[in-house]
């Protein structure tokens, strides 16, 4: 990366002897500005051109079990500037390259630790740097945001799951991020709740997204709203003391006593998470933002040509629902032989075997249930192209991973994805990373489910294709009708979607308008139109994207799977073209091949939109649209394609139904 090192910074606020020191950055473009200011506290806030505060003085500090406290008693031995304009590679992404332009920062601080501030054009970051080389235990992080005002936010409170244990568990950090989210003055949110990031203020100037990168060896950051008016104050859990076996199936570690600090830290670590406050002056920005991937470290993985992103046929969603078949479906060999061959014959690059496959209970991933002929199944996918992914549990797998990811990589499996893991305690995160890097070096992906939002990973370790932690469609199987799946759809992108990839799982056939949806584990359905469920697959980023319905539902429906099954699943450049939080957006993506993708959604309310497409290079494409029909207020699942030739100069008219989307590929002709 082009860092420049400039020299020693001015004190541009502030006079010698005063008691705190005060600097200014500015942000490239000049759009923004950060003061810091170091004395008894240190402080950082934010404002934008105008003068606008976007996050008043807040405070941020690391305590020390020692009793030493990074960011009180500020002794400043010197300030450099930094900057940088480079880019990032970004094979498995949203965009093919992330830009990294930035002006900061770093203040080397008596009693050995450096405290670094970038500022974009879309934000601002900080981390604390142990540049002594000091080891021991942090007893915990300090940051109290402070907003301008009493704003409008939107929040994912953190859900109270102890009790599905057992009476006795009590463990306030045991969850999966699995959550809708609640619209909220900042003076009506809970005290108490912890919520968890990304979240996002309406500071009356602009967004202001809270989020974080680079979480390794150390514990995520909940907020919960402070003692302070119009403040938020973070959060983290205490690392494990002791850990036992239990939750779902006992595929879980949870954890039986925290120790009274939230990381240990020994000489060699450096570099502490960094904490960002992203800025939008529009909602359509959000979906964009690169802010996670480009502070997160770099990759660690030097050969990155095995690391495969696509689509992948799924049976859990759909309860191995395969049927006009001459066996009976089920967790068997002729089962997922249906399964690959169904990837096969539409170019669908993965089949997921999903829980079931190995004996409930064991806990061994080496204890494969009578039905599954694993060879004969490995076989028929490697003659037909067609890739193995695995579930597994996160205890079975992290007990004995080498073994498990040694011998099932030299079968030919492709991949694990490992679910319940439900914490992000800093020993979670070591083990994340542990997991990431010793699948790379058996050329495995790996699907995080049942986890912590991610923070970067995905960067650092780019095998790892996806996260869950999003209340994505597998809650249609269970979820009340009262459930508003329509309105998270609609929201998701604007926040989720900021901290990376996301295991939402779309592409349901049997699709409901509101008042026919009901829960049905074994026929599930959707919210919404047919046309959302394509849309979804254009819109959520996901380099490893689940076809959730059954291959006979979708043989049923040859149009939307031939569609669906060529999407891509990373693009070259993202942009979003029109959206407001909770209520609409519409998502524009390219491809490496040139072809351009829209992808559209609604609230309950029906919408019209125009977009030019002033967008295309010169020169004749066709458009291939899938829109709502006529009828699909009343049946969710009536579309209409269409198919015609367009030019830069038309215009494309969107026509969404209540609860619906509009999906549309454009190639040169």
């Amino acid at each position: 990366m082009k860092q420049f090192l400039t020299g020693v910074l001015a004190i541009v606020m502030g006079a010698a002897g005063s008691h705190a020191s005060d600097y200014a950055i500015t942000s490239p473009s000049g759009n923004l500005r950060a003061t810091v200011s170091a004395g008894d506290s240190l402080t950082v806030a934010m404002s934008d051109a105008g003068g606008n505060t976007l996050l008043a003085p807040s405070t941020i500090a690391l305590k020390w079990t020692d009793g030493n406290e990074w960011g009180r008693g500020c002794r400043i031995k010197s300030a450099r500037k930094v900057s940088a304009d480079d880019s990032i590679a970004s094979p498995f992404y949203k965009k093919s390259a992330v830009s990294d332009k930035y002006r900061g920062i770093i203040l080397k601080m008596q009693g050995g630790y450096d405290v670094e501030f970038r500022i974009y054009d879309d934000g601002l970051a900080y981390r604390f740097v142990n540049s002594g080389g000091k080891s021991g235990e942090v007893a915990g992080e300090k940051a109290v945001y402070r907003l301008p005002s009493d704003c409008d936010m939107w929040v994912p409170y953190v859900r109270n799951r102890k009790k599905k244990v057992d009476a006795a568990f009590d463990d306030l950090f045991w969850n999966d991020m699995q959550n809708q989210y609640t619209r909220t003055p900042l003076s009506e949110i809970k005290h108490g709740r912890l919520m968890f990031t990304p979240l996002v203020a309406d500071t009356g100037n602009g967004l202001l997204a809270f989020a974080e990168a680079d979480v390794e060896a150390w514990p995520g950051m909940y907020l919960t709203r402070s003692g302070e008016e119009n403040a938020l104050e973070g959060v983290s859990a205490g690392r494990p003391a002791a850990i036992k076996p239990g939750g779902h199936n006992d595929v879980e570690h949870l954890v039986a006593a925290r120790h009274p600090y939230i990381a240990k830290v020994d000489a060699a670590r450096r570099e502490m998470p960094w904490r960002a406050f992203i800025y939008a002056d529009d909602a359509c920005r959000l979906p964009e933002s690169d802010m996670v991937y480009r502070l997160a470290s770099p990759s660690r993985i030097s050969d990155t040509s095995w690391i495969r992103p696509g689509k992948t046929a799924w049976e859990w969603w759909n309860d191995w629902g395969v049927y006009d078949v001459d066996f009976e479906a089920g967790i068997n060999t002729p089962t997922y032989f249906k399964y690959i061959d169904f990837a096969a014959a539409n170019g669908i690059e993965y089949v997921i075997m999903d829980e079931g496959w190995a004996t409930k209970g064991a806990n061994d991933l080496f204890d494969i249930v009578p039905d599954i002929d694993m060879d004969a199944i490995l076989d028929r996918a490697a003659e037909k192209g067609v890739g193995i992914i695995l579930w597994a549990g996160f205890r079975p797998i992290a007990e004995n991973l080498e073994e498990v990811a040694s011998r099932y990589a030299a079968k030919g499996v492709k991949g694990f994805k490992i679910d319940f893991l439900n914490r992000d305690d800093q020993m979670m995160a070591e083990e994340m990373y542990r997991i990431a890097e010793v699948c790379a070096r058996h050329r495995l992906l790996v699907d995080f489910h049942g986890c912590c939002k991610p923070t970067g990973l995905q960067r650092t370790w780019p095998n790892v294709v996806n996260h869950e932690a999003v209340f994505g469609l597998e809650q249609m199987k269970w979820s009340k009708p009262d459930v508003d799946q329509i309105t998270y759809d609609v929201t998701l992108p604007f926040i989720r979607s900021i901290a990376g990839p996301m295991d939402y799982t779309p592409g349901a056939m049997r699709n409901a308008v509101p008042g026919q949806y009901y829960p049905c584990r074994s026929n599930p359905m959707s919210q919404g139109t047919r046309c959302r469920q394509i849309a979804e697959m254009i819109v959520f980023d996901s380099p490893l994207m689940m076809m959730c319905d059954s291959p006979t539902n979708y043989e049923r429906e040859a149009e939307c799977t031939r569609f669906m099954a060529s999407l891509p699943t990373v693009y070259d450049d993202t942009r979003t073209l029109e959206g407001k939080i909770g209520e609409y957006i519409i998502l524009l993506r390219r491809d490496d091949e040139g072809n351009f993708y829209i992808g559209a959604m609604t609230d309950r309310q029906a919408r019209d939109f125009s977009v030019p497409l002033g967008f295309l290079p010169e020169g004749d494409y066709t458009i291939e649209e899938f829109t709502d029909g006529m009828n699909a207020r009343r049946q969710a699942s009536d579309y209409l394609r269409r198919e015609r030739g367009v030019n830069k100069d038309a215009i494309v008219d969107i026509r969404m139904a209540p609860g619906g989307g509009y999906a549309a590929k454009i190639s040169r002709r």
